[in-house]
């Protein structure tokens, strides 16, 4: 996308403004393997045999915030979040506990706000995509 920006005086400014679009139909053959083995993340597997993958498509030049693509096989398992994440669930079907609050159940089309630090249970009923935008890493 190319916006033009007028200034006085008939001087002009062009700016660059680039963005990550997820269209209807996501592309989820090119996902690396992300095992369960981050420390700070404090993965418990509960049930079942999860698997997941992902792929970063944004970083931030100070490393404090990202977007991708996860997705994850049937099965429970418990995280901290690591920073604050707004996730899409594109395709799927999940049930999410957080610390203090009731659980709920997300399909496509459905968004859900998890705050840095939250002790998250992720109940995969059906194989779960999700776009995602974190922040405060």
């Amino acid at each position: 996308m190319l916006l033009r920006c007028g200034l006085t005086n008939f001087t002009e400014i062009f700016l660059i403004v680039t963005f990550q679009y997820y269209p209807n139909t996501l592309d989820v053959n090119n996902l690396e393997e992300w095992p369960f083995d981050n420390v700070a993340s404090d993965y418990v597997i509960v049930s079942g045999h999860p698997s997941a993958s992902g792929r970063i498509d944004f970083l931030s030049a100070d490393g404090l915030s990202r977007a991708g693509i996860w997705r994850c096989t049937p099965g429970i398992f418990d995280c901290n979040e690591l920073g604050d994440e707004l996730q899409t669930i594109t395709a799927g079907r999940v049930v999410l506990s957080m610390e203090g609050q009731a659980s709920i159940e997300c399909v496509p089309g459905d968004s859900v706000f998890t705050r840095k630090g939250w002790r998250v249970r992720w109940d995969i009923r059906e194989t779960v995509t999700k776009i995602f935008h974190t922040s405060n890493l």
